[in-house]
């Protein structure tokens, strides 16, 4: 019988070992401006299936988001909050639900060049 209890206590102590082993945490940049996007962002995060904990901070730009990586994955959560309004890298907003949200909450969607065109600089 002490082996039979001994036995459920190891695999009970090695199945919560296997679930700790599985959360992640990534951190990644949002686009968004203000208190009411910050409330949007975190609760599209949170719905998604495994997500446990979502942060994103207004100064920054910067989402922070605590998952079971045998639920879901960074893309799906990402997805979630481009389907609210909010770009992040993996995925954009479409522009209806970008243009449905109130004015403060619309960010700059301009992409800043970071390379040269080839040209500047050159003499011929």
């Amino acid at each position: 019988m002490k082996t039979k209890v001994l036995s459920l206590v190891c695999m009970f102590l090695l199945g919560t070992s296997m679930v700790f082993a599985q959360a992640k945490t990534e951190k990644f940049e949002v686009k968004g401006n203000c208190g009411m996007c910050k409330s949007r962002i975190e609760k599209a995060a949170n719905s998604v299936d495994g997500v446990t904990k979502a942060d994103w901070v207004q100064e920054t730009k910067m989402l922070t988001v605590a998952f079971d990586s045998t639920k879901t994955t960074v893309h799906k959560v990402q997805m979630a909050i481009a389907k609210v309004g909010h770009d992040t890298p993996m995925h954009k907003a479409s522009d209806e639900v970008y243009n449905s949200l109130p004015g403060c909450c619309k960010y700059d969607r301009t992409v800043a060049k970071k390379e040269s065109t080839g040209h500047e600089g050159h003499k011929h």
